[in-house]
């Protein structure tokens, strides 16, 4: 089932319709933050015969790494008003949607943050 990414097989479109709306929070965040620190440059991408773009595994490193200290960052939910790790949003945002399909709030709160 999904909202905004049509359902197919083998794809988990309510996990990718989740995601959209933390992406730029997390994701996107996530990435910048790495390329204006210089942290990665242009020369930690490779670009495949296919098209396709894949990070150097230095650059992997430095990503992931960067992700797992992302993820531990506290912050204030801010429908919730309850502190709460960076890495549990997705989980929180599953539970708010959860919450809302069986009527149990009136309206899923998306994640807005200011």
């Amino acid at each position: 089932m999904g909202f905004l990414h049509r359902d197919r097989p083998g794809r988990l479109s309510l996990a990718l319709d989740l995601m959209e709306e933390l992406r730029p929070y997390l994701a996107d965040r996530t990435a910048l933050s790495l390329i204006n620190r210089m942290q990665l440059s242009g020369g930690d991408f490779i670009q495949q015969a296919s098209g396709g773009v894949i990070l150097t595994e230095g650059a992997r490193k430095t990503l992931l790494e960067a992700w797992q200290k992302r993820k531990q960052e506290e912050i204030t939910h801010p429908f919730l008003e309850e502190k709460m790790p960076v890495g549990l949003l997705p989980y929180t945002q599953a539970l708010l949607l959860a919450r809302h399909l069986r009527g149990d709030i009136n309206q899923y709160p998306p994640f807005i943050w200011k």
